[in-house]
């Protein structure tokens, strides 16, 4: 159900003939990422690599064993892209030190980035700061974490509310905002499920105006999903991370808190668990009345999304199908969960979800 990182395209109804994840690369040696981070940042060590899919990705540590993450970009990215998380990160830094996220190491001519020539092409090399915790998918779920999870939510999207850097021009795949263009890929969903995944766009169709009233827009993270979450090994209801800022866009506030609460209903202590998540963004940030209305359909219009982009995906890259539909049953049961979930639903399973 996560994304596949920013993957800015227009949906159109031919096959897609290549994208970030198809595309492919000479692979860089441990010993040459060690290299590199000698090279542009003047430190040593050693570097492991981590799973990846639109980039290299490894884990460099230090001779003194502070860790750090090194990025060596796809030769594909498109470099604007990445400037425009390189602003976002040293905003975070200075707007909200204590929101726990990646901080951007310079390099030693002082700068965010270096560009590498390959015979790949350029790519563009970050080193960032480790986060250490337990990613949230991993640990035991419950009504205490979620609430802690949705305050952190609130509390970065305070922290990103001043920020005046935009994501650079087209559409973002994943951004609730262009939900519509999916209709032209529809075709491609089971049968079974074509009809409950039209009736939300025609949702949103209906509510399009509505929408187009919401007042508070800025940047947000897109993507607050347990793979983006980390927790304190020790005290796994308390957050120590977030992660992973590729699919950033300038948005309405709400869409963030759609996306996060899509990941809470596929189990059978959602309404529990979302009415928990609720809880802790309100006791950091409240909501508009029109927000607050607008919740449910933004909430299955995410859940419609992921079904159309996954069944979509899956034909075109059969490869990587397994991947792609990991999470599609759990998906699908949360879009059944809420198919009728009203305002006046949501907020009954948040008591001070009506205070807001």
């Amino acid at each position: 159900m996560t994304g596949d990182g920013v993957q800015m395209m227009e949906i159109s109804t031919a096959t897609a003939t290549a994208d970030f994840m198809s595309a492919t690369w000479e692979q860089t040696s441990l010993d040459a990422a060690a290299t590199a981070v000698f090279d542009i940042y003047g430190v040593s060590g050693a570097a492991k690599r981590l799973s990846s899919e639109r980039d290299e990705t490894f884990l460099f540590t230090r001779d003194d064993g502070a860790e750090f993450v090194l990025k060596i970009a796809n030769p594909v990215e498109n470099p604007a892209a990445l400037e425009f998380q390189d602003e976002v990160l040293m905003h975070l830094a200075s707007a909200a030190p204590l929101v726990p996220v990646p901080r951007l190491v310079p390099t030693t001519d002082g700068k965010s980035s270096h560009t590498l020539s390959t015979p790949d092409g350029s790519r563009i090399v970050r080193l960032l700061t480790f986060l250490r915790g337990e990613l949230q998918y991993r640990t035991q779920t419950g009504e205490k974490q979620s609430r802690n999870v949705g305050r952190a939510l609130a509390q970065l999207g305070l922290g990103l509310e001043s920020c005046q850097s935009r994501p650079p021009a087209g559409k973002l795949m994943w951004d609730i905002s262009h939900t519509l263009d999916l209709a032209a890929v529809i075709d491609y969903v089971a049968p079974e499920r074509r009809m409950q995944v039209e009736a939300v766009l025609a949702e949103f169709e209906r509510a399009a105006a509505t929408m187009s009233e919401l007042s508070r827009r800025q940047i947000i993270h897109n993507d607050f999903n347990p793979h983006n979450i980390l927790l304190d090994p020790s005290y796994p209801n308390e957050v120590v991370g977030i992660i992973d800022f590729g699919d950033m866009v300038y948005a309405p506030l709400v869409n963030d808190l759609a996306v996060a609460l899509s990941y809470h209903l596929g189990t059978e202590d959602w309404a529990a668990r979302t009415g928990a998540f609720l809880e802790g963004f309100l006791s950091a940030r409240t909501l508009e009345p029109l927000e607050m209305e607008l919740l449910p359909v933004l909430t299955r219009s995410r859940l419609a999304m992921s079904i159309i982009i996954g069944e979509w995906r899956s034909v075109l890259f059969p490869e990587n199908a397994d991947y792609i539909m990991r999470n599609h049953a759990s998906v699908w049961h949360g879009l059944m969960n809420i198919s009728d979930l009203t305002p006046v639903g949501l907020k009954n399973l948040a008591p001070n979800f009506s205070k807001a």
